[in-house]
């Protein structure tokens, strides 16, 4: 199994999360150890609420721990996946500033991941290009390599999710 598709050419995540800040930590469901093997990211009890964006069975979390599930894909989102990842936003945030922990992850942990953590620094008071930062250099500089992501966090995801919902059809 691989963590990034054929037309991807950068190295997977050599750890399987990494706080971003106080209680808000990024990672994937799969990393890459020092060998270069893949290993599965599982996660137990070590977080207070986990965030999926992408899900695969075995990967956790434990049952005790709260689970929210938003699976969207790492490429052009809907008005309503755009949604979807403002929600996902709010309750990070809001888990955050409750002084309990939380992680966001994705398949590696890189895009889909970087977006909802990037929106909950954002709503933490971050700028969108120093959320952008602060990830790529917690996390790993290929995170965030999806530029629709980017301007999504750039141009706003109210904006984002406005402009999105004008290609829906009436």
């Amino acid at each position: 199994m691989r963590t990034r598709q054929k037309d991807r050419d950068m190295p997977g995540p050599q750890e399987p999360w990494n706080e971003i800040r106080p209680g808000l930590w990024m990672g994937g469901h799969y990393w890459t150890d020092r060998t270069g093997e893949l290993q599965p990211a599982v996660v137990g009890t070590r977080f207070d609420l986990v965030i999926s964006l992408f899900t695969a069975p075995g990967h956790g979390p434990h049952p005790t721990v709260d689970h929210l599930v938003a699976e969207i894909p790492d490429g052009p989102l809907t008005a309503a996946q755009i949604r979807c990842v403002q929600q996902a936003s709010d309750v990070a945030t809001h888990v955050v500033r409750a002084g309990r922990t939380v992680l966001v992850r994705c398949h590696s942990g890189y895009n889909r991941s970087g977006l909802v953590a990037a929106q909950t620094l954002i709503a933490l008071g971050h700028d969108a290009p120093s959320a952008i930062s602060l990830i790529r250099a917690r996390r790993s500089p290929w995170a965030l390599n999806n530029e629709i992501f980017v301007d999504y966090l750039t141009t706003g995801l109210d904006i984002a999710y406005l402009l999105s919902d004008l290609d829906a059809p009436a």
